[in-house]
């Protein structure tokens, strides 16, 4: 994605690999680990997947200021939400919401990708967002400058039912293909949250 930095005219290339996956027992959220500016690595350690529910998590990509911003506001809404109605909010209405906040942006928009994903009463969904909120409903979705070369493997061997550990494998496989080839994907780590009846966990792992 490219973030423009002051001057209009400069553009600073940045770039990322994000995955988000529907299992038979849960949702998958992953990404690698590599913050880069232009040609530059700034940090091989970075965190591109939160959590803002016991059952919803998001991963980033893009200008990591707009999606902090974008995080907070959803973790109040949805605080909120508890609150006034004492129920936990459906990830349709936090994906809804989220489409609404980008698009009233739309004509000076976050620079940021967003993939959210999780479990309620009703089900296990994936969405994904583009910088003016249009937002889709999917089974699997990549988004930064990796994700041709993630979706060259999930298309490939991605299959409905497929438990968390099969997930986990194929998410595996797809980043770090992706950290082959991207130069700006990669660095240390490799982030997969699993979000389940039993809630959200997110590990850590070397990526290569």
């Amino acid at each position: 994605m490219d973030t423009y930095m002051g001057n209009q005219d400069k553009i600073l290339k940045t770039g990322t690999t994000t995955i988000g996956m529907t299992c038979k027992d849960g949702i998958l959220l992953a990404s690698e680990s590599k913050a880069s500016m232009g040609y530059m690595i700034v940090n091989k350690d970075v965190q591109k997947v939160f959590k803002i529910d016991d059952r919803i998590g998001i991963t980033i990509a893009g200008m990591v200021s707009d999606a902090q911003q974008l995080i907070n506001i959803l973790k109040v809404e949805i605080s909120l939400h508890k609150l006034e109605s004492g129920e936990e909010m459906k990830i349709s209405a936090v994906a809804h919401l989220l489409s609404q906040i980008m698009y009233s942006r739309r004509m000076f928009p976050y620079y940021t990708q967003i993939i959210i994903g999780g479990i309620d009463s009703t089900g296990h969904y994936v969405f994904s967002f583009d910088p003016t909120g249009s937002c889709m409903k999917e089974n699997y979705v990549s988004t930064g400058s990796g994700s041709p070369f993630v979706y060259g493997v999930l298309e490939k061997d991605f299959r409905e039912g497929m438990t968390i550990e099969q997930g986990k494998k194929l998410i595996r496989e797809s980043i770090r293909s992706a950290a082959e080839r991207d130069m700006a994907s990669g660095g240390e780590k490799l982030w997969i949250a699993e979000i389940t009846e039993k809630g959200f966990k997110l590990t850590e792992e070397k990526l290569r």
